[in-house]
């Protein structure tokens, strides 16, 4: 259900390491330090490492860069982070960095786009979402994509708790038969 206020498109490229000051840019917006407090990410490190199981994109709509999007195999990610999970289990991370496209529909249009390419990978069963708990305009919007409560975890001792969520495919394809 895209909201109708979406004036465009969202449409994606690879990230790069030319975005790495606008990404450290947004990092510091405060929509962004209220949602992620004490968020910290090497991009300089994960751009350089390009494995053929993730993706990391940059959204743009009318050519203005408006937020990230990484997609990722989480049974093949290589620093365990989501623990051992079984094969066919992905995870995506994503945010609006531009505070200007907030609340337009454009996070709904990354979001589905995400979740469709996950689950063109036949292999892929259920996809992972791990907001910080405080974050609960996040945790209302996982959850009306269809993502149900799996736990609270702490995933780095320095880190505040994070709600994981989980959205199977069979979820996905009783709410949106058409995908």
């Amino acid at each position: 259900m895209p909201h109708a206020t979406s004036p465009g498109t969202v449409l994606f490229r690879k990230a790069t390491m030319d975005d790495i000051p606008l990404l450290e840019r947004w990092e510091e917006a405060p929509h962004m330090v209220e949602a992620m407090p004490d968020f910290e990410w090497d991009y300089a490190e994960d751009f350089q490492h390009d494995p053929d199981w993730r993706d990391q994109l940059i959204a743009e709509v009318d050519g203005v860069p408006i937020g990230f999007l990484q997609i990722l195999d989480a049974h093949r990610e290589e620093t365990r982070y989501w623990g051992e999970v079984p094969i066919g289990t992905h995870a995506i991370d994503i945010w609006i960095g531009a505070p200007d496209y907030l609340g337009k529909g454009y996070g709904w249009q990354m979001m589905t786009y995400a979740i469709t390419k996950c689950f063109a990978v036949p292999a892929c069963q259920q996809i992972l979402i791990d907001p910080f708990e405080s974050n609960a305009h996040a945790i209302s919007f996982y959850k009306k994509l269809g993502f149900e409560f799996v736990e609270s975890r702490l995933f780095d001792e320095e880190d505040e708790p994070c709600s994981v969520y989980r959205l199977t495919r069979k979820k996905w394809s009783e709410t949106n038969p058409a995908e």
